[in-house]
């Protein structure tokens, strides 16, 4: 039984999650009020190992999620639940893509999507900086980081190093 669940609610999330694996972050808030397969504070290290290592972040958070609640076979289901919708959806547009391609309607359709995907990963920022920054040296980390992001031009993978490190170092 906690297989299908596992499937089902990760395959709506794969469904509505347009625009990338931070557009799943509420979702996955609803899933832990829900169903307390993981608190709020596992979700925040969830999407930090989650950002920190490869591959897609959505797709690395089911597959957490899954063997946390059902072992290798729950993060299997979870995992093929969030992908199946994309898959099918990518099968589907691939065949009619040439044929509504210069259609207006088919174009506005595809901007509309841009407004609700943005807000979607504004709601998980805001949800995940009232988590995160709940004391004077998280705030002031934040805003080193943020500082160094736009004025200090590095690779994106050495901030998250180097992120990952600062955490590790003052045990947040």
């Amino acid at each position: 039984m906690i297989w299908f669940l596992l499937f089902f609610e990760f395959l709506k999330i794969g469904l509505f999650a347009l625009g990338g694996g931070l557009v799943t972050v509420p979702f996955l808030f609803d899933l832990s009020s829900k169903y307390g397969w993981f608190s709020p504070q596992e979700l925040i290290d969830m999407i930090a190992v989650s950002e920190s290592s490869p591959g897609p972040i959505g797709v690395n958070m089911a597959t957490y999620v899954g063997f946390k609640t059902a072992g290798v076979l729950g993060g299997i289901v979870a995992t093929i639940g969030l992908v199946l919708p994309s898959l099918i959806i990518v099968i589907i547009v691939a065949k009619i893509l040439d044929r509504y391609r210069q259609s207006p309607m088919f174009n506005n359709l595809m901007y509309a999507v841009h407004p609700a995907s943005i807000a979607m990963i504004l709601f998980a920022g805001i949800e995940l900086g009232k988590m995160v920054l709940i004391s004077p040296i998280t705030i002031f980390i934040a805003i080193i980081f943020w500082g160094a992001i736009h004025f200090v031009k590095l690779h994106p993978v050495l901030y998250i190093i180097l992120g990952g490190i600062v955490g590790v170092i003052l045990k947040l």
